[in-house]
């Protein structure tokens, strides 16, 4: 790909952006050599990986690269057996860590059966050195600090320095607190050369002996290290280059250990450097609600509501932008500042983006091509110096394309023909066009001259569009129409203007009668498309509409027929078991009566057939129960009323009604709380003699006959979800479980902060932790109940 396009289509600035979505410096450097690919499979492998990172993005929040710095430096020095300082350990310590992260990270999706396509493998080149870097975690801080527990050595040395450090500071304190405290410019103790001093008045250097390290710039105040703490200081000294020594020793010794694995260091620094591109383009395409663009195999550009990625969001005209298919050139016209040079950037740069791996602003199954090259003429390039004119410079550029450019180049040209004499300028543009065409260059030019457009209709492979102008508002809608030339709205504009309509009239019959009727066909053509466009969207409408109601009808009708199979199920089930019972009961009365016959060896009596048969009459059911006066008088006797003593059956729990609180529902005192039960879930009992009176301290609602162990908050807004949580845990103690569940989703993490929220202010809660990565990992919490 030619750096002049880059150059000309801006694509640099869209790395600058992407570079922002970057925190490791490989990545970093990799964007900045970032350039467009021709090779097919390149390309549609690049999109793969970025749509793994969009799906990671939006299920996990991103790939959890850590900060890291580029360690190739430090790998170098090794190589040639220099030593590391603690900084540059802590660096590759840092990078190991992270490696170990990722490497669970991945394992865990891995768990959830998330598909990716490509970086599964990416990540599997990983080398964990666990061993290596428990001994860099425990030897250097984040800071490069060497820690007490590098060698038990450096351990001893540093606590001598700390015990060392007390005994001078304790003594250099009874100068400071005791009587000899008003010799002193101020009662503290500082250090001057590593040795613990105290400030002087001058005129009191000899009280206390010792040296003198320093002095005030006034001269005031002297340092001095008494002489009783020389001693102290001199071995505290000597404990502290013992300390130097260990350190480096330590720092040596650590670099050695890196050296085996120089080779797997670097490899890991570049895949985490990998892994960290592909998340940066994922979030890059999230903020810019950007899409996956599909390859065509047959090089066809089919761009969907596409926006041009550096213009402000909120003023952009998306434009449906294709080509390849039906034509392989596209003449737009239309007026100065109706977006023919945007139109031509954005198809430009949404394939510069494409071929580059990156998500493109446009419509989803937006379709792009893989050219060989990408060529584009736009905008004044005179130079001053060079002589150039605006013409002599455009020509030069286009003469570079012509000499470059393949049957599967894209060239982009802006004003074709522009800023020379219009009549030889397009028939210049003409035979460019021509020449174009006879190589199978893909092509769109935009121009003024009326020749073209008529080019635009006679040519094959060649389509005129235009920029839509409003000639009511006087301005132009940047909205792009392939298929229709662009008109001169010129005389229009002046007569709205309030120019004369005798001079307006005078320049139309100046007009030759060409123009006029090019004018006339082009008018009536936007009047047709306005009325066809019109049409086509009312009746999209109602296909929109008769397609809503279609499923309607088509899911109720699926709704009934599932409902009247399991209302004739349910009726079968129960008949059947009608049947069984009354089958059985009239065996037996069969049974006793072949019997009775059997032992009394003669025919049974005419009252003992009259009794059988009676039986058997009342095997039959009646068809309602409702006329029932034994269990009229028996419901009636059950019916709840407030006073009552009643049993909650979910919670196997006594109490009593206090009043009811919906059709279905009632209050109900259980010890010191109030709960509103569903009314299928009471049972009367026989009230007590003696009821102590029960005090009233909170309200919990009910509305089930079982709580679960596990509440599922998931697709809730978060208010409703914390009310759910809090009624939710106080059925849960008053039900005596220990542990519960409660699954908040991953999401934005929003219902996930609040549930930890609330479980850490609960005093019921005594714990609580995520799930294990079998059970649904940051995805549900585990809280344990007192």
């Amino acid at each position: 790909m030619n750096s002049k396009v880059l150059d000309t289509l801006e694509f640099k600035t869209i790395t600058e952006k992407l570079q922002q979505y970057a925190v490791t410096a490989i990545a970093q450097k990799q964007i900045q050599q970032l350039q467009p690919s021709n090779d097919v499979r390149l390309v549609a492998a690049n999109l793969e990986e970025t749509d793994d990172g969009a799906t990671i993005y939006r299920l996990q929040g991103g790939i959890p690269v850590a900060t890291l710095q580029d360690i190739e430096p430090q790998l170098k020095r090794l190589r040639i057996g220099a030593m590391l300082n603690g900084a540059e350990l802590a660096e590759i310590s840092r990078l190991l860590r992270t490696t170990a992260a990722i490497h669970r990270f991945f394992s865990d999706l891995q768990a959830q059966e998330v598909t990716l396509t490509h970086v599964y493998d990416i990540a599997a080149e990983l080398t964990l050195l666990p061993e290596l870097s428990q001994r860099l975690r425990r030897s250097v801080d984040e800071t490069g600090h060497i820690q007490d527990e590098a060698s038990s050595a450096l351990k001893g040395i540093r606590s001598g320095i700390k015990q060392l450090s007390d005994q001078i500071r304790s003594k250099m304190d009874s100068y400071t607190r005791g009587s000899q405290s008003k010799y002193l410019s101020e009662p503290v103790v500082t250090i001057r050369d590593d040795r613990y001093v105290i400030p002087v008045r001058s005129e009191y250097r000899g009280q206390f002996g010792g040296a003198i390290h320093d002095q005030s710039a006034s001269g005031q105040t002297v340092y001095i290290e008494p002489q009783s703490v020389m001693e102290l200081n001199n071995r505290l000294r000597q404990l502290q280059m013992q300390e130097a020594q260990e350190v480096q020793r330590i720092l040596a010794e650590l670099s050695e250990a890196l050296v085996p694995y120089l080779r797997e260091l670097g490899e890991n620094s570049t895949i985490l450097g990998h892994l960290d591109l592909i998340n940066a383009k994922a979030r890059f395409a999230h903020d810019m609600h950007a899409t996956r663009p599909w390859i065509s195999e047959n090089n066809e550009v089919n761009l969907k509501h596409a926006r041009h990625p550096l213009i402000d969001p909120q003023k952009v005209v998306p434009n449906d932008i294709y080509i390849g298919k039906d034509f392989q050139c596209i003449v737009v016209t239309g007026p100065n500042t109706g977006g023919k040079t945007i139109t031509l950037k954005t198809l430009g740069l949404l394939q510069l983006m494409a071929q580059s791996g990156l998500f493109i602003p446009a419509g989803e199954e937006s379709e792009v091509g893989v050219f060989s090259d990408i060529f584009a003429d736009i905008g004044d390039e005179q130079s001053i110096e060079q002589n150039l004119s605006t013409f002599s410079s455009h020509m030069e550029n286009i003469i570079d394309i012509l000499n470059q450019v393949d049957d599967h180049g894209l060239v982009l040209l802006d004003e074709l023909g522009a800023g020379t004499d219009p009549q030889e300028g397009a028939s210049l543009a003409i035979a460019i066009l021509d020449h174009l065409g006879q190589i199978g260059s893909y092509v769109v030019a935009s121009t003024h001259y009326p020749e073209l457009k008529v080019y635009g209709y006679e040519r094959p492979q060649t389509i005129n569009a235009s920029m839509e102008f409003d000639v009511a508002t006087l301005k132009p809608t940047y909205r792009l129409m392939i298929g229709m030339p662009g008109r001169s709205n010129a005389f229009d504009i002046s007569a709205r203007l309030g120019m004369p309509t005798s001079i307006v009239s005078s320049a139309k019959q100046l007009l030759n009668s060409e123009s006029q009727d090019l004018n006339n066909m082009i008018s009536d053509l936007e009047n047709q498309r306005k009325a066809a466009e019109t049409e086509y969207l009312d009746l999209r409408h109602q296909l929109k509409e008769a397609r809503t109601l279609h499923d309607e009808l088509e899911k109720a009708y699926e709704d009934f027929f599932t409902e009247r199979q399991n209302q004739e199920n349910l009726a079968k089930e129960k008949a059947n078991q009608i049947v069984e019972k009354a089958q059985k009961q009239a065996d037996k009365i069969i049974a006793d009566l072949r019997q009775m016959q059997l032992n009394g060896q003669q025919p049974v009596k005419e009252n003992q057939l009259i009794e059988a048969s009676t039986q058997l009459k009342n095997l039959k059911q009646e068809p309602t129960l409702a006329k029932n006066k034994v269990l009229r008088r028996e419901k009636k006797r059950q019916a709840l009323k407030p006073g009552d003593e009643v049993k909650v059956l979910s919670y196997g729990t006594q109490g009593t009604l206090l009043e009811k609180v919906g059709n279905h529902q009632w209050q109900v005192q259980l010890g010191i709380l109030k709960m509103t039960i569903d009314a299928n879930d009471l049972e009367k009992v026989k009230a007590p003699k003696q009821q102590a009176p029960q005090r009233q301290f909170a309200t919990v609602a009910s509305s089930g006959s079982h709580v679960s162990t596990q509440l599922d908050l998931r697709g809730e807004r978060y208010e409703a979800a914390m009310s759910r949580l809090d009624q939710y845990i106080d059925a849960a103690l008053l039900a005596g479980y220990q542990q519960v569940t409660i699954v908040h989703g991953k999401g934005t993490g929003a219902i996930r902060q609040g549930v930890q929220e609330y479980l850490k202010k609960n005093r019921r809660v005594k714990k609580f932790a995520y799930a294990p990565a079998s059970a649904g990992g940051n995805g549900a919490t585990i809280a344990t109940l007192q």
